[in-house]
């Protein structure tokens, strides 16, 4: 099979759909590599790098899109990109389809064959290629939060962790029990602030609870909980996440005036809609708004920010399930992974995510349907 890796167009987006140790497996089970000229720059591999593993480079995005039969990507097709795609051509990458309507229609239009890695599912039911990408996004999201809790960046000028005779800042983590609500607690009592984890997992509160023998307190996810919770935050992360649809915004726009002043909220479900009634997408450039006093980061590519990082784990994760449809085919290796099958969200122009149909009001085909 031909596969092909375009430079990422999204605004500050520095990963890149393969590293070159990556694409060598490709290479090694007989496909055809093409990078672009200048792809991997953003995540320190060469052109030069690719080529000393079998890839071959091509100059152009055009040239890219043109050639291969399945492209390998990191974010969504953007506006620019949606016309290079070809009909009966995979696309293997992030979509998050319920928050972009003009994405949806434009797969459908196109009739390519998206395959999602946000979507796809393993034996033990979780999400494989999610979860590395989530796990850094949980980091990153008390890191940045902290940083705009100081004074200089709007903040209210408060440490997360205190000091001694000082109280810590108080971190409330909507989603607690999520992928990205863990890591996110993991960070924010390593730094020693005081957390409250909210979800509507009572297994996932339990497991917070015995994990860290007190430290974390937590709380039955509600409208009158939220509401009072989010009055004394600091710092309000939002790691809520329903799989392939739009994200439940949990943080209403009238909740903000009981907000303290300087307070800051991140939003990691910003690319499935947002936790937060008034987030919008923000860029790495220009990663905050105000709304009410509250300070809000609502990066969509967070981990673009650490892109050796985040290529590698990505990778880690996404290798397999590419393989597995270079070497088969995809119909046949859809057929012979039902966790992979899961990861199907649009064929030929016909929608296959069920929570995207219900969203968009779209007609939906199921992915056993179009299998047959």
């Amino acid at each position: 099979m031909k596969i092909g890796v375009p430079k990422e167009i999204k605004k500050f987006e520095y990963r890149v759909g393969l590293a070159p140790n990556y694409a060598a497996d490709y290479v090694n089970a007989g496909h055809e590599v093409y990078i672009q000229s200048g792809a991997g720059q953003g995540s320190s591999f060469s052109d030069a790098d690719y080529e000393k593993v079998g890839c071959k480079i091509l100059p152009t995005a055009d040239d890219i899109w043109k050639i291969a039969e399945m492209i390998v990507k990191v974010k969504e097709p953007l506006e620019p990109e949606y016309n290079l795609m070809r009909e009966g051509q995979i696309l293997f990458t992030y979509f998050h389809l319920a928050a972009d309507r003009a994405l949806t229609e434009a797969v459908l239009a196109r009739k390519v064959i998206a395959i999602a890695y946000e979507t796809i599912r393993d034996h033990q039911g979780k999400l494989p290629c999610l979860a590395p990408m989530s796990e850094i996004a949980g980091r990153m999201s008390i890191q940045e939060g902290a940083k705009y809790l100081e004074a200089p960046q709007g903040g209210r000028g408060i440490l997360l962790g205190g000091v001694s005779g000082v109280l810590p800042a108080n971190v409330l983590v909507l989603g607690g029990g999520g992928t990205v609500g863990q890591n996110a607690v993991a960070m924010a009592v390593g730094l020693h602030a005081n957390v409250t984890a909210v979800d509507v997992n009572l297994d996932s509160l339990t497991r917070l609870e015995q994990e860290y023998r007190g430290q974390v307190h937590t709380a039955f996810s509600t409208d009158s909980a939220i509401r009072e919770l989010i009055a004394d935050a600091d710092l309000v992360i939002g790691a809520t996440l329903i799989p392939g649809a739009e994200t439940p915004q949990l943080i209403k726009k009238d909740y903000l005036p009981l907000m303290k002043k300087g307070s800051v909220i991140v939003d990691v479900a910003i690319d499935q809609g947002g936790t937060c009634e008034t987030s919008h997408v923000t860029y790495h450039d220009d990663p905050v708004f105000e709304v009410e006093g509250v300070i809000h980061y609502c990066v969509g590519n967070m981990p673009g920010a650490v892109p050796i990082t985040s290529t590698a784990a990505l990778n880690n994760s996404t290798l397999h399930y590419g393989l597995q449809i270079a070497n088969r085919g995809y119909m046949e290796a859809l057929k012979a992974d039902s966790g992979l099958k899961l990861g199907l969200n649009a064929h030929l122009g016909k929608l296959t995510l069920l929570s995207v149909a219900d969203e968009f009001g779209i007609e939906y085909t199921s992915v056993d349907t179009v299998m047959n």
